[in-house]
C-alpha cells in the first residue's frame, strides 16, 4: 500500500507513470475535479428538492442518485440516533 504524498508527488508519479506532459495531467485534473463538483452540487440541489428526481439523473446518472439517497438515509439515521428519536 503506497503512503499519502504531497499533491506534488502525485503530479510526479503520474506524469512518470502516464507518459502524459505536467501540463496535461493538470488539465485532467482541473477537468476532474470540476466534474466531481458539479456533480456534488447537482446532487445537492437534487436532496434539498431543488429539481426533480428525474432531471437528477438525467444530469448525473441513476447510480450517483441512488448513492446519494443512501448516504442521505443512513445520515438520518444516524442524526436521528443521535438525537434520541
Amino acid at each position: 500500500m503506497q503512503k499519502k504524498g504531497s499533491v506534488s508527488t502525485y503530479l510526479e508519479t503520474l506524469v512518470s507513470q502516464t507518459g502524459k506532459s505536467e501540463a496535461e495531467v493538470m488539465g485532467l485534473a482541473v477537468q476532474t475535479g470540476l466534474k466531481q463538483l458539479w456533480r456534488e452540487h447537482l446532487l445537492g440541489r437534487y436532496l434539498r428538492g431543488e429539481i426533480t428526481r428525474d432531471e437528477a439523473i438525467q444530469a448525473v446518472g441513476i447510480d450517483w442518485v441512488e448513492l446519494a439517497e443512501l448516504q442521505h438515509q443512513a445520515m438520518m439515521e444516524d442524526l436521528a440516533w443521535a438525537l434520541g428519536e
